[in-house]
């Protein structure tokens, strides 16, 4: 049998007391059991379990990440006010070749790009060799391609795979 995700269950609890806005040994003690039970619920949806290679990586790619996301709320901000001078701001869609194939790397970047103001996944291909991102303000395709597989797909990969 395998364990109970403690990660899942700990983030669970945390949730339930947040929610309950106490941290009464009553309300600690019956978020734990529930969470416990969902945890273990859950797991039996899940046929494929994370595998993390490197997890010291994590909290890097992390701040990487938020770093990325408030440049982005800047650039999505200066386009929303008008602040980009008298350049032409060119939406689109943009395809990435993808070379990771784990699925729950798959999944952190997904909410990583779509977690990033003006990107957004629109498909992935059915072989997962391609990703289809649309791109609020596209000024070099090749640029946004090499910075996906640079700045995301490579640290997941090595994070995942």
């Amino acid at each position: 049998m395998r364990p109970i995700p403690i990660v899942l269950t700990a983030v669970l609890v945390a949730i339930w007391l947040l929610l309950n806005n106490t941290l009464a040994i009553e309300h600690i003690v019956l978020g734990t059991v529930l969470s416990v039970l969902l945890a273990l619920g859950a797991r039996q949806l899940r046929p494929l379990e994370p595998k993390l290679r490197r997890i010291y990586l994590i909290p890097w790619f992390v701040a990487m990440v938020l770093v990325d996301i408030l440049r982005s709320n800047i650039g999505v901000g200066r386009i929303v006010l008008g602040l980009v001078r008298d350049r032409e701001v060119r939406s689109g869609f943009i395809v990435v070749p993808l070379d990771m194939r784990d699925p729950h790397g798959l999944s952190m970047l997904a909410a990583v790009v779509t977690a990033t103001p003006g990107t957004a996944w629109a498909g992935l291909s059915p072989d997962g060799s391609e990703l289809t991102l649309h791109i609020l303000d596209v000024k070099d395709e090749s640029e946004w391609i090499r910075m996906i597989k640079t700045r995301y797909e490579r640290p997941l990969m090595r994070i995942f795979e």
